[in-house]
């Protein structure tokens, strides 16, 4: 699947503000100064679809973008950040929780990680907390360019055998670059994949 028109939709800090939930949505988010944006821009080949800051969590309301008048891809808040209040920080957010549990149109939800990093708490705590609620996630590795491959291949080890502390079978994961457009295919595959089953579904309902 390609991308062929990309638009922004609307900006909200209310879940019950985003837009009437007739289209499949897939959301991004991850912690602060993953590359989400970046992420983001590679997949539309939109530069400057979503804003990239040397700020992090500059993010902070529920960003919708039509793809090919028949999608939402939505670009959510990102958690970890050290830079807002305590009681922002406490679990992932309302914001968050509120879009995750009650958008009935959320078809998945790609959770960015920064290959780089070991294990964070709250990465993993997100992830749980998600599958937790039967909501559809991918895992989407960023930055792979910047290791070498068997120091990737040794940080992705330890975080699947972190997962699998809590996980009988892994959630499926994506390795990417923004940088040298990685991972772009796989993304695009998974998501028609997914729209794909949202209308074998739907079909199934009539």
């Amino acid at each position: 699947m390609k991308i062929n028109t990309a638009a922004f939709v609307s900006s909200y800090a209310n879940v019950e503000k985003c837009p009437p939930p007739d289209k499949p949505e897939f959301a991004f988010i991850g912690r602060s100064n993953v590359g989400k944006s970046s992420l983001i821009n590679m997949l539309t080949n939109t530069k400057g679809l979503a804003k990239i800051s040397a700020t992090p969590g500059k993010t902070q309301t529920i960003n919708h973008f039509i793809i090919n008048s028949s999608w939402y891809l939505v670009d959510l808040p990102g958690y970890g950040y050290a830079s807002v209040s305590k009681s922002t920080r406490e679990g992932f957010g309302k914001m968050i929780e509120d879009y995750v549990t009650k958008r009935p149109n959320l078809a998945c939800v790609f959770i960015l990680i920064d290959c780089r990093l070991e294990p964070q708490k709250n990465d993993l705590s997100f992830i749980n907390w998600v599958g937790s609620r039967g909501v559809p996630l991918c895992l989407v590795f960023t930055k792979t360019d910047k290791l070498k491959q068997n120091e990737l291949n040794k940080n992705l080890a330890v975080f699947k055998r972190a997962l699998l502390a809590d996980w009988e079978e892994l959630p499926p994961f994506i390795l990417t670059s923004a940088t040298e457009r990685a991972g772009k295919e796989e993304i695009m595959e998974f998501i028609a994949q997914a729209l794909k089953n949202v209308e074998e579904a739907a079909d199934e309902e009539e």
